[in-house]
């Protein structure tokens, strides 16, 4: 729950808490956006949480003769924590529903509803003193906005190549209706100037209509980025790519046309490792919980420390080496040929291989 805490708050402060102070998007609507956050954060969250209550209970086992207790008694450390470590496997089978198919889904479902949320507020209060560049085709500036009534309206629209203005609206005051797939801006008593092959043509009007679309975004209808795509998507994603970048050869293939071949998909794998990172990464993110607590449980008691503080430290510093063997593999997710995908399996091995050791050392005493 603190981690969870602590990891809503970065994202919260950053994102949705000036949606509240606004005071223009409903208590409900927030309380959404934070729900759909708490699982892409439990992807970070369980695994420190696990590691770091390890740390800070073994600490203050050992600490406090309880190990000496429980030895002088006849039970071995294995077994006296082998239910923690069926605990951090269960956390495991957790972690892998959380990072393959539950956070990816709720980080597009909050990304989505921010966007939408931010593009309701920026429609029904468009900024004055600056030109606003968000509506697909359209150039506008508003000298003053008091949220429906505009004054000192001007609108570029643009052409095909979204770089040469075709009509130029002008007036002294205007209007604004929002409507469910357009914003309609009216102009009174203002100017028009019309665009074509070089030429100009000025206008007058009494009252002119100038319809803008509204982006809404469905996340049934776009693709989400890879890094929020679940397990099966990205396994699907990966078949696709695949089958797009097979080569066909024949028996009659020269030995020169086939080292082409292959050079050309060796090219294009670069194109395929985002992917196939991600895929291990989602995978290796799952097994961290029994990592932490194989590592924990021993280094807790030769710690032998009962002051918190001291075991919330050495929790961050082995997440800190931990999540570096990451951030590695993901500043390198281009290069194919440095194997990204495995590097984010090693501190996996690391972690369980020095905790194995450990608690078996611990166990002997």
């Amino acid at each position: 729950m603190v981690f969870t805490f602590v990891l809503l708050l970065g994202n919260a402060l950053k994102e949705v808490l000036p949606l509240l102070v606004s005071g223009q998007v409903p208590l409900t609507t927030i309380a959404k956006a934070l729900g759909l956050l708490i699982p892409f954060v439990w992807v970070f969250a369980l695994p420190m949480a696990m590691l770091t209550a390890t740390l800070l209970i073994f600490g203050r086992f050992s600490a406090d003769q309880e190990l000496t207790a429980v030895r002088a008694s006849g039970v071995s450390l294995l077994s006296l924590v082998t239910p923690i470590l069926l605990l951090s496997i269960g956390l495991c089978v957790l972690s892998a529903a959380v990072n393959m198919e539950l956070g990816p889904r709720c980080r597009v479902a909050y990304t989505t509803l921010l966007a939408n949320l931010k593009g309701e507020l920026f429609s029904t209060q468009i900024p004055a003193g600056r030109f606003i560049k968000d509506f697909p085709g359209y150039i506008i500036y508003v000298g003053k906005n008091d949220g429906t009534n505009l004054q000192k309206v001007i609108v570029f629209a643009l052409g095909k190549d979204m770089t040469t203005v075709e009509r130029t609206i002008s007036a002294p005051r205007g209007r604004l209706e929002v409507g469910s797939t357009n914003i309609n801006v009216y102009f009174y008593n203002g100017k028009i100037i019309t665009m074509s092959d070089g030429r100009s043509f000025p206008g007058a009007f009494e009252e002119y209509v100038a319809p803008m679309p509204l982006v809404r975004t469905d996340p049934r209808q776009l693709k989400p980025k890879i890094d929020d795509m679940t397990f099966l998507q990205l396994l699907n994603e990966l078949h696709d790519l695949e089958s797009r970048f097979a080569w066909q050869t024949s028996r009659n293939s020269t030995a020169e046309q086939l080292r082409a071949a292959r050079h050309q998909y060796e090219q294009r794998r670069k194109d395929l490792m985002p992917v196939i990172f991600q895929i291990h990464r989602q995978v290796a993110f799952s097994f961290a919980c029994f990592g932490f607590t194989l590592v924990g449980i021993p280094l807790g008691i030769r710690v032998h420390r009962r002051e918190t503080n001291i075991g919330i430290a050495i929790a961050l510093l082995l997440v800190a080496l931990y999540y570096s063997f990451i951030l590695v593999g993901s500043a390198l997710n281009n290069r194919p040929e440095m194997a990204p995908h495995l590097i984010v399996w090693l501190p996996n091995f690391l972690f369980q291989i020095v905790g194995g050791v450990l608690l078996w050392r611990a166990n002997k005493g």
